[in-house]
């Protein structure tokens, strides 16, 4: 075969390997150019009955073209091969990092109760007032006896409060109803003059959208030889001025009854209803807030201070219902059904530490 006709069957055979997509259509290509019918191989073969002559000259070329083809062959195998295996990987990659997490102080978030009992601790701290606290579970005698409750008196009854078993000697302790009762703790064990306050835990049978069995409550007291009903309204409006974060509120004092102080009072702070949003500092609208009245001489008395010589006033009010009322939440349910997207929502940075200086809300 002449050499002209050699080099159309190598270029013909290149574009066929060139084509093969993968290795079976490849080895396709192979056998049937060097396969025994092969192309290349039936060429070889021709060889034999070649002389001399025809050999010296045919010989080489038909053998070079075996070589390249070969070689073709080769590298395009190992191409397909390449191609293939990094479609697997492709195809079968498995990602075992994991990604970056968010650090604690990111992500976490403090609850608004915890939020809003440091904010009502940084405001009082102010006026020089310390923290007081007392346990969950009381006496009936600190819970009421104390506090000027008589016997009989229907906040003793069940369905305000939840009543321990009776111990050894049938007297039965209760989940403090209310934290007054560290008020008796704190004046037995402190001489005055006393400014504290008491946020905590209390508990009592209701439940609804603006109630639960248990909630928070902060309290106030103050003792001493002149403190008066001036006195109280001046710590409660700079209470309420820091706390809502206005210049100036308006407060009206009506007159209540708590067995613990006389006289008592209500108090309603003034404000603005547009829709579901409450504004303080403005409007002319009316929303009861918290009570307070001058401590009775009962309760001065089990304490064994005397009425005659000193005096004080206390003071008490949601910590739950003040939170939802500054911060817009409409149902205070959700505060204590631990969803975490609930938390992220009205949840606080853990930094942002709340100061008079520095702002409340950060």
């Amino acid at each position: 075969m002449a050499e002209a006709a050699i080099g159309p069957l190598e270029e013909s055979i290149r574009q066929e390997i060139e084509r093969a997509t993968d290795e079976a259509a490849l080895e396709g290509v192979r056998v049937g150019a060097l396969g025994k019918k092969g192309a290349i191989s039936e060429l070889l073969k021709t060889l034999g009955r070649m002389t001399p002559e025809e050999r010296r000259v045919q010989g080489p070329l038909i053998n070079g073209l075996r070589d390249v083809v070969q070689g073709a062959i080769e590298a395009k195998r190992e191409t397909l091969r390449s191609a293939a295996l990094a479609a697997r990987l492709a195809s079968e990659r498995v990602d075992v990092s994991l990604p970056v997490r968010r650090a604690p102080e990111v992500s976490g978030r403090i609850h608004p109760i915890s939020q809003v009992v440091d904010e009502i601790t940084a405001i009082f701290a102010d006026m020089g007032f310390s923290v007081a606290e007392g346990p969950d579970i009381e006496t009936d005698e600190l819970n009421f006896t104390a506090l000027n409750f008589p016997e009989g008196h229907p906040a003793r009854e069940m369905h305000d409060t939840f009543f321990l078993q009776p111990d050894h000697l049938g007297r039965r302790k209760v989940l403090r109803t209310h934290t007054s009762p560290v008020q008796i703790r704190t004046m037995r064990a402190k001489a005055p003059p006393i400014r504290v306050i008491i946020p905590g835990r209390t508990y009592r049978h209701d439940s609804d959208q603006t109630h639960t069995p248990m909630f928070h409550q902060v309290e106030g007291l103050v003792i001493d030889d002149k403190a008066t009903i001036a006195n109280m309204r001046w710590v409660l409006e700079e209470f309420c001025r820091a706390f809502f974060e206005v210049d100036e509120v308006k407060m009206r004092f009506r007159p209540s009854f708590f067995p613990f102080t006389e006289p008592s009072a209500e108090v309603d702070i003034q404000c603005s209803r547009r829709g579901d949003e409450i504004r303080f500092g403005e409007g002319t609208d009316w929303l009861e807030i918290l009570g307070c009245g001058m401590v009775h001489p009962n309760v001065l008395r089990n304490c064994g201070l005397d009425p005659d010589q000193v005096q004080g006033f206390a003071w008490g009010m949601g910590i739950d219902r003040i939170a939802m009322l500054k911060y817009g939440m409409p149902d205070l349910r959700a505060f204590f059904d631990a969803d975490v997207r609930w938390l992220d929502h009205y949840g606080f940075r853990p930094l942002d530490m709340p100061t008079l200086a520095g702002g409340l809300t950060g």
